[in-house]
């Protein structure tokens, strides 16, 4: 039905609601939680004419007419894609070899279980004394974040292909690569699209960390400028944008999914 499609929105829907009724009431004060509407109101004034500015020199709504959110929206959104890129073109490979090859498990799980329970965050520090506080240590520290859950789910995603199948299509007459194409690739591809998944949110959680440390552009440095200056509401903004990406990344990977995998039932 139609309306299934939309009933998902209600809960938040209900949420605000009950945020903004508790801060219109006087309840919490808006320097510790900012209404929704004066969150919102400096999202939108973003779109307001340029005619505007003069008008705006001065406030809080400068900040906006300034470019500085799409500017931080931008660096942000293009380090967690160099670092999830990063992460996931050695991933996806090793991840491949390790589930097709038993001996390859056996080289490589012992390093990999060692190093996954190390935090991104705790590779900050090194990061910096390797690459410097540029761009590339952001990306070096985004990609190890996102690195262990693609690789872990797929590694997954192959072992846990049915052998059942596999001889079925050997059976049948299909050769090492028909098998591959047709029944393993197929049968640990919804494995990998859910690791990509993992790996993106992990990207967004060690990029707000990384940008809060030697960083002059993006949401993770507008949300530490804003607590710096004491500006909630500039606060819930950053959030709201990185919230807002890492749905649209995400999204894009589920159409993804749908368009490689027609054949799989929804």
């Amino acid at each position: 039905m139609g309306w299934q499609r939309y009933s998902g929105f209600a809960l938040p829907l209900l949420l605000l609601l009950l945020w903004q009724g508790l801060a219109s009431a006087g309840v919490v004060q808006p320097m510790v939680l900012p209404s929704p509407l004066a969150v919102a109101e400096r999202w939108w004034a973003a779109l307001l004419p340029a005619q505007a500015y003069d008008a705006a020199q001065g406030s809080y709504w400068s900040w906006l007419f300034s470019g500085e959110l799409p500017h931080d929206a931008a660096a942000s959104l293009w380090r967690v894609l160099m670092g999830f890129l990063a992460g996931a073109i050695p991933a996806l490979p090793l991840g491949l070899i390790m589930g097709a090859s038993a001996s390859a498990y056996a080289l490589f799980n012992p390093l990999i279980q060692i190093l996954r329970p190390i935090p991104p965050i705790a590779v900050i520090p090194l990061a910096i004394l390797w690459f410097g506080i540029d761009e590339l240590s952001k990306v070096f520290i985004i990609a190890y974040g996102a690195f262990f859950p693609i690789l872990v789910n797929t590694l997954a995603g192959f072992r846990e292909v049915e052998r059942v199948q596999v001889r079925a299509a050997q059976a049948l007459g299909a050769n090492r690569y028909q098998v591959f194409r047709d029944v393993v690739l197929r049968s640990a591809f919804p494995f990998i699209i859910i690791g990509a998944r993992l790996g993106m949110s992990m990207a967004f959680i060690v990029l707000v960390a990384a940008e809060l440390i030697a960083s002059s552009a993006g949401l993770g440095f507008m949300i530490s400028d804003a607590r710096y200056n004491f500006r909630t509401d500039q606060m819930f903004l950053g959030m709201a944008c990185i919230g807002v990406l890492g749905f649209a990344l995400n999204t894009l990977l589920l159409k993804l999914e749908r368009s490689l995998l027609k054949w799989k039932p929804q």
